[in-house]
């Protein structure tokens, strides 16, 4: 086929003395044009156009169909059919996640008191999915009441994530009273259970700015307004803590958090603001006891821990219970009883430090392997007990699930990811190695290759992401072992921009430090070239989200570096979108880009915003992938990139765009299906490297 050319309408906005033309702005739809059943002239234009990029990806990826087949097979057959997560026990009640042979979604089940006791179904998702292209069901907005009658779980079937509330009556399996719509998907329980606590979203930014009480069977539109977020720097989230006494909303923005509690006995009381709201103060917050447990950085940003008794809760009365190191990050904690649990870094190795509240005294729990993940479970739900369940795993090692004995120091596997199909972790090899950026910084590089099938090829994909201080830690990706037997390397760059360090390595890859980020990547991949571990004809990028903003301003900059680059929902029209309050992440991300609204920070986002950034120039091959129903980087970003780009190169790479007219952020559901696209990918990159089985 040949490559669509999309039209162009002059559109013209000016900041700061700034004229700038977007030829492709026709490209924009609202919410209502999306959803309207009968389509508008712009509506069908723009529904035409992203056909024909769909149609031309079809096209171009043509031969590689039973590439693309093979490998869903193969990702898909290592993913064990019948499957049980690890049982937790809460409230009197062990809680069970199977998932069937064959089976897209998880089923939930429950057994009173014994794990030998006969099961009780809760939630089937597959059935509820049933009928649906797309269907999240929200983790944190699924919860049984306390006195264990009721079960509330939230769904969203467009992934523009507004979810509905559902209401389940357990002992009938029938739906109480009506759904609550456009949540956030999060919903707490008051101790009375028939009370609980919900977020709503704003019908515009999508963002979830007010806090209801709901009383159970009565209708949504009675709900009381318990609270509401008028900064829209703030992101808004709910809670119960360890102990179950309080409720708390939570606020954060990138500099600072805020809290407001409520006692969970006494649902009808009024939240109280744990302390005062600061421009720069972030911290967390956990109960046991009758104390408050606090990690913050007011006193070092690498975090201290204080302790505070709950009737006193303002930062005047914190007194320090672990003091700040200077060598050594507090990343977070969990606490119990008798015991803290700390997860710590030091340099760019992470562990996990016991600490005896009894006696004070502390320990470490070891790791063996130079590139690893740890992680403390979600599901440590009893104050009482002196058991941590914790997870980990390395670019090797499918994740293991672990029971440690806090008093014992004894350890016990309760489970380690199954990968099917004979892999056999001896085949490969992990391991951690730096380069030197221009400035002079050590940037880690997590790797892994197939010890046999590696040893010649020079394939590696370089995978980056490097923004809001979140850590790639090297985790098992048993989807890649199909890249790995095919002779290719994957390595994680570790830039600036993340924590892969401390909170300095996050500083200098945000607001005024944004482009260290894209330098980072740029020499690691010289690096890697450099080592001879790859070559530029045999090297890749992919990175998604904020990733494919560091993707768009790499092709811009050092497209030569690369023989091809996977863009995934690319946030690539930054100046655009940062200038638009409408957009659901803009307002509360002013402190991780900067606000336009300033000239210094419109200037210096423009310097790298991809979008604007396009040149006439060779590019590397090109594959992007987006959402339609994409809340956190709206569809037309990578749209209009794709048409840009296609107007401006001198070159004939491939570039395709592939949009999923269901899906949102996450890409589509189900434990199988999602596996498509990953497919699609591998056999672009496969493509590339000539390899056809």
């Amino acid at each position: 086929m040949t490559e669509p050319i999309a039209k162009k309408v002059v559109h013209t906005t000016q900041k700061h003395r700034k004229r700038r033309v977007d030829s492709y702005h026709w490209m924009r739809l609202t919410d209502k044009q999306k959803d309207a059943k009968k389509k508008d002239a712009q509506t069908k234009d723009v529904l035409a156009y992203i056909d024909q990029e769909n149609a031309y990806t079809e096209s171009a990826l043509k031969g590689t169909k039973k590439l693309q087949s093979r490998l869903f097979k193969e990702i898909t057959g290592r993913i064990k059919k019948d499957d049980e997560m690890i049982p937790y026990k809460l409230n009197g009640y062990w809680y069970i996640m199977k998932f069937k042979k064959g089976k897209e979604y998880p089923v939930y089940y429950r057994k009173k008191g014994s794990l030998k006791a006969s099961p009780e179904l809760l939630l089937d998702v597959n059935k509820l999915a049933k009928g649906h292209d797309f269907f999240d069901l929200h983790f944190s907005g699924m919860g049984v009441s306390p006195d264990n009658s009721t079960i509330s779980y939230s769904v969203d079937t467009s992934g523009r994530r507004n979810y509905e509330i559902v209401f389940i009556d357990i002992a009938t399996g029938k739906e109480i009273g009506s759904r609550i719509e456009m949540t956030d998907g999060t919903a707490v329980w008051a101790n009375d259970s028939s009370m609980l606590f919900y977020i709503k979203n704003d019908p515009v930014t999508l963002l979830g700015d007010r806090v209801y009480r709901h009383q159970i069977g009565q209708s949504p539109k009675k709900d009381a307004l318990v609270y509401k977020e008028d900064d829209k720097t703030y992101y808004m989230g709910i809670g119960k803590t360890k102990s179950g006494k309080y409720i708390i909303i939570g606020q954060q923005s990138t500099l600072s958090n805020d809290y407001h509690i409520l006692d969970a006995n006494e649902p009808g009381g009024t939240f109280k603001r744990f302390t005062k709201r600061l421009k720069r103060h972030r911290y967390s917050i956990d109960h046991v006891g009758d104390e408050f447990i606090i990690r913050t950085d007011i006193k070092s940003k690498n975090r201290s821990i204080m302790r505070t008794h709950e009737s006193r809760t303002d930062k005047k009365y914190w007194i320090n219970f672990i003091p700040a190191r200077k060598s050594v990050f507090v990343r977070g904690f969990d606490i119990f009883n008798n015991h803290l649990v700390l997860t710590e870094k030091k340099k760019d190795k992470v562990s996990l430090r016991i600490i005896d509240q009894r006696t004070m005294q502390s320990h470490y729990i070891s790791f063996d392997e130079s590139a690893y993940s740890i992680g403390i479970s979600s599901f440590n739900l009893d104050p009482k007990s002196s058991s941590l369940r914790y997870y980990y795993e390395s670019m090797t090692t499918p994740t293991c699930h672990y029971s440690y004995n806090m008093d014992s120091r004894k350890r016990r596997l309760l489970k380690q990811e199954q990968v099917m199909g004979g892999y056999k972790a001896s085949d490969y090899f992990t391991e951690r190695i730096y380069a030197t950026s221009r400035d002079g910084k050590k940037i880690p590089i997590s790797l892994v290759y197939n010890r046999k099938e590696y040893k010649n090829s020079k394939r590696l994909l370089l995978y980056g992401y490097g923004s809001y201080g979140s850590t790639m830690d090297p985790f098992f990706w048993s989807s890649k072992v199909s890249l790995l037997d095919r002779g290719f390397c994957l390595a994680i760059a570790h830039v600036r921009g993340s924590k892969i360090y401390d909170e300095a390595w996050y500083e200098d890859g945000k607001m005024l430090n944004k482009k260290n980020t894209f330098y980072d990547f740029i020499d690691s991949a010289l690096h890697l070239i450099k080592k001879g571990y790859t070559a530029p004809e045999h090297l890749y990028a992919m990175g998604g989200s904020a990733g494919g903003l560091l993707m768009g301003a790499v092709a811009n900059m050092r497209s030569d570096l690369f023989n091809g680059i996977v863009a995934q929902v690319p946030f690539v029209d930054v100046v655009n979108t940062m200038l638009d309050e409408t957009i659901p992440l803009t307002t509360g991300e002013y402190d991780e880009w900067g606000n336009p609204a300033s000239k210094k920070y419109f200037d210096y986002m423009l310097s790298y915003s991809p979008y604007d950034n396009i040149q006439k120039q060779d590019y590397t091959n090109l594959f992007i992938l987006s959402g339609y129903y994409d809340s956190q980087v709206q569809y037309w970003e990578p749209l209009k990139w794709t048409a840009k780009l296609r107007e401006m190169r001198t070159d004939n790479s491939v570039l395709i765009l592939d949009m999923d007219m269901d899906t949102g952020h996450g890409g589509t559901t189900g434990r199988f299906k999602r596996h498509r696209n990953t497919a699609k990918e591998y056999a672009f990159l496969l493509m590339l490297e000539g390899i056809k089985t």
